[in-house]
């Protein structure tokens, strides 16, 4: 008789590191996804960024084998939409309309992170079937915390063809990522591109040279206080004006700093000994991951030097795969990064709401693959590259 159970246990410290990284690296890289990883999901609850509190209730999911656990899904009650980056609005507000409850409903993401990667993780002992256990539990705890829908986002396309499998509505968008073709420099990448690309990013790069503007990649031991309080005031002005009360506090960044170090790369632009602008990214997996970004001066092309032109500088010096440059914005694909798609899938008990998303999801999925398509003709590299 099998002794594989699945239960909620709460919050990622009541899994604890070695259990919750046996499931999340179980290959033992040196160098693990930074987003299913024990130290940054800690480092969320913790410092009450990922809290009941803010919206997100911790109600992670464990695959137990006898008393070891060997499968997880990071998982979260939610009373809001917010810091999702797949959004469902409007099918939260048809539902109420319609005389439902969407809240609470069950979100299996990392908090506040548009970043791909695995939402089923098992560890290198679990039985064959544990991704499957872990869908099929996870759907299962929907009318049992009663909410009304589970949402898987930002899943890989193997987890999403899965869940696909069985029954999960299943959902694409589009993000931007640059591909390291093997690059040996910036000017090895820009002799890749059309030529009316190619000079008008040399044009930006030169626009922010010229205004002095200089700039400090601090990754591990370079990571101090000092440098996250300057960081974290460019992230509230910058946040503040474009979302209102940004998510992630000040405590936040010093407890990723000390778990997570050499796994950050704070790029920080300088004028002279002044520090005005910073890009927030963590690496893994030959990835580099960008998230956050904020400035307190105006410079023109500033934001692009920083987050996308700086983190393509690092990939190629660090002789990493891709850079992952966050939500939306086809701005990006002037400057290499080209489309690719993303996934999430959908578990929803109300059948009357299942099959009016079922049905949006099916236009919504042709749409974004033809965007995509659109989108990649008319990229900025030369046409045999």
């Amino acid at each position: 008789m099998s002794t594989v159970t699945a239960r909620i246990v709460g919050g990622a410290e009541a899994i604890g590191r070695t259990a919750w990284n046996a499931c999340a690296n179980p290959l033992g890289r040196s160098d693990p996804h930074p987003f299913t990883t024990y130290e940054f999901f800690s480092a969320l609850e913790d410092t009450g960024c990922a809290s009941p509190r803010s919206g997100w209730q911790p109600v992670h999911l464990v695959l137990t084998d006898g008393d070891r656990i060997v499968g997880l899904m990071p998982l979260y009650a939610k009373s809001h939409s917010r810091g999702e980056y797949v959004f469902d609005w409007g099918w939260a507000e048809a539902f109420e309309h319609a005389g439902g409850d969407y809240y609470p409903k069950l979100q299996a993401a990392v908090p506040f992170t548009p970043a791909t990667g695995r939402r089923l993780l098992v560890a290198e002992d679990a039985p064959g079937d544990a991704s499957t256990r872990l869908l099929k539990a996870a759907a299962s705890a929907v009318d049992q915390l009663g909410c009304s829908s589970l949402h898987v986002t930002f899943m890989t396309a193997d987890e999403w063809q899965q869940a696909g499998q069985l029954g999960f509505l299943q959902r694409n968008d589009q993000q931007f990522h640059w591909q390291n073709q093997g690059y040996v420099s910036f000017d090895d990448f820009l002799g890749q591109l059309a030529s009316s690309k190619r000079k008008n990013l040399r044009k930006e790069r030169a626009a922010v040279a010229a205004s002095g503007i200089e700039f400090d990649w601090l990754t591990g031991r370079d990571l101090t206080e000092d440098a996250w309080d300057h960081f974290f005031a460019f992230y509230m002005d910058t946040g503040s004006r474009k979302w209102g009360t940004p998510y992630l506090t000040r405590e936040f960044f010093s407890v990723l700093g000390e778990r997570l170090r050499d796994q950050i790369l704070l790029v920080m632009a300088r004028r002279g000994r002044r520090w005005i602008a910073g890009a927030l990214n963590l690496f893994g997996e030959e990835v580099l991951f960008g998230r956050n970004w904020g400035a307190i001066e105006y410079i023109p092309f500033l934001h692009f030097e920083t987050c996308y032109y700086q983190a393509v500088e690092f990939a190629i010096t660090q002789k990493l795969a891709k850079v992952e440059a966050g939500a939306q914005g086809e701005h990006k694909l002037l400057r290499g990064y080209m489309p690719v798609a993303t996934y999430s899938a959908h578990f929803i008990s109300h059948p009357g709401l299942r099959k009016a998303v079922s049905a949006f999801l099916r236009e919504e999925r042709a749409a974004v693959s033809a965007s995509i398509e659109h989108l990649a003709e008319h990229g900025p590299y030369k046409k045999d590259h």
